[in-house]
């Protein structure tokens, strides 16, 4: 596993709710006692440039913000976690696991949002030396199921109402259809079971 991991990118992705951060937690502890070397972070964030733009993206009194622009910072903040922290990391053959990457920006801004899927990966190849992580795996949980997870004091993302949330999790299908090494979880069930079906899939992951 050790060998097999070496280098690898993997992103864990998925509606607001579905619960990436507790998989990814559980996905990396479980990575280091394979004795994978393997390092996190979640995605906007995780860089000095990276939270401040974070703030400014969910703040719930950033109303007024267009769509365009949330695709160029969530890109911005993407670029610069990719040039400080991720290409180190796969450079030094770590295996990198990020919760959220560029599958979020195609399913909320460029399908929900109406900014398009195509604007969106063709930005994000024109910035990034590798667009698409080794092994993409979508958390799906319906958006009644999703509701109940979350906390009360919703980002501004987390406003945007069901409708958009709807339309977010068929981006999320939609391009898990389109793209290679993407894996559909059914997230709706209970963490561990979860759990269980990501390490069985990173496990299958190809080598090189």
């Amino acid at each position: 596993m050790k060998n097999k991991l070496s280098g690898k990118f993997i992103a864990l992705d998925g509606p607001d709710g579905c619960g990436k951060s507790t998989q990814v937690k559980l996905l990396v502890d479980w990575l280091t006692k394979q004795q994978v070397d393997v390092v996190s972070f979640r995605e906007p964030g995780a860089t000095a440039i990276g939270e401040k733009i974070r703030n400014i993206l969910l703040n719930p009194e950033h109303k007024a913000m267009d769509t365009a622009t949330e695709v160029m910072l969530y890109m911005a903040a993407r670029v610069q976690l990719w040039n400080e922290k991720i290409a180190p990391a796969l450079k030094q053959n770590k295996c990198v696991v990020v919760d959220r990457w560029l599958s979020s920006t195609c399913a909320y801004q460029g399908h929900a949002g109406g900014f398009g899927m195509d604007k969106v990966i063709k930005l994000a190849t024109d910035c990034l030396e590798k667009p698409w992580p080794d092994l993409t795996i979508i958390l799906d949980v319906d958006s009644a199921t999703a509701a109940t997870r979350l906390k009360s004091n919703l980002d501004r993302m987390e406003q945007k109402g069901d409708s958009y949330h709807k339309k977010v999790r068929n981006g999320f299908l939609k391009i898990a259809k389109q793209q290679k090494n993407f894996v559909v979880v059914n997230a709706a069930d209970d963490i561990d079971a979860v759990h269980k079906r990501v390490i069985e899939i990173v496990g299958l992951t190809k080598n090189p």
